[in-house]
């Protein structure tokens, strides 16, 4: 089975422009990324996705492959889509390039152990919320599953609300995804929905047309960079070491 990784990084975000290249330690952010992601055996090949030249450069100035891609896509899952029509694979894993800290066994956590040959295979990490203020922080996506650990519903809103009861746990989703071709091309192939448009969470898209997403539920840190003000969090984090 030919597991390939995928970091989609743009320039132009909205909240925090040139965040692939801001400099953690010496190194532009994505080069941690990419690192962390280089650690997982199972990965064949790890990529880059970007749509600019500025950041195509510093990756390869650093030996970092990269796969340039159209800068007219919307979210990450059209740039992994992409890559997955130049590049053959039976798993595409997308890892989010503000996750400098990203540990590898989280990544591996979402590699399943044989392909789908049959359907779209989509999933996702989640992990147990610890921090009070991160359950109201939209930019946190809470999830809500079933027993058998398939998405229910995702939202930047705390779900679910604590009225019958107080013993609640919030679920948040990490940055790591697997797709593999089936899952892509439908995403692709498929018009967002009216609840996608409102939470503006990609994998919505499929919740939303009945496929199922698989949430693998596991014990890990994370602190993504969002804005400038979680940049230097990670980087007082990272000093620690």
């Amino acid at each position: 089975m030919k597991i390939i990784g995928v970091i989609p990084a743009r320039y132009k975000s909205t909240r925090f422009e040139g965040k692939p290249l801001q400099e953690i330690n010496g190194k532009p952010m994505v080069w941690w990324v990419y690192n962390q992601a280089k650690k997982v055996k199972r990965f064949d090949e790890v990529y880059v996705a970007t749509d600019d030249e500025r950041i195509e450069k510093k990756c390869k100035e650093m030996g970092i492959a990269t796969i340039m891609t159209s800068n007219q896509h919307k979210t990450p899952t059209d740039r992994v889509h992409e890559v997955s029509n130049i590049i053959q694979a039976d798993i595409y894993v997308s890892i989010n390039g503000d996750e400098p800290m990203i540990d590898p066994k989280t990544i591996e956590a979402v590699i399943p152990e044989e392909k789908h040959e049959n359907g779209e295979f989509v999933a996702n990490i989640i992990t147990t919320i610890k921090d009070p203020v991160e359950v109201i922080d939209f930019t946190n996506l809470k999830v809500v599953t079933n027993e058998k650990g398939e998405g229910m519903y995702i939202s930047r809103s705390p779900i679910p609300y604590p009225k019958g009861s107080m013993d609640c746990i919030y679920k948040k989703h990490v940055g790591v995804y697997a797709f593999n071709k089936q899952a892509l091309d439908f995403y692709k192939n498929t018009p967002r929905g009216q609840v996608e448009e409102i939470e503006d969470i990609d994998l919505l898209r499929y919740l939303e047309n009945n496929v199922k997403v698989k949430f693998i539920d596991i014990d890990c840190k994370t602190l993504s960079v969002d804005t400038p003000k979680d940049l230097e969090k990670v980087r007082e984090r990272m000093n620690q070491y």
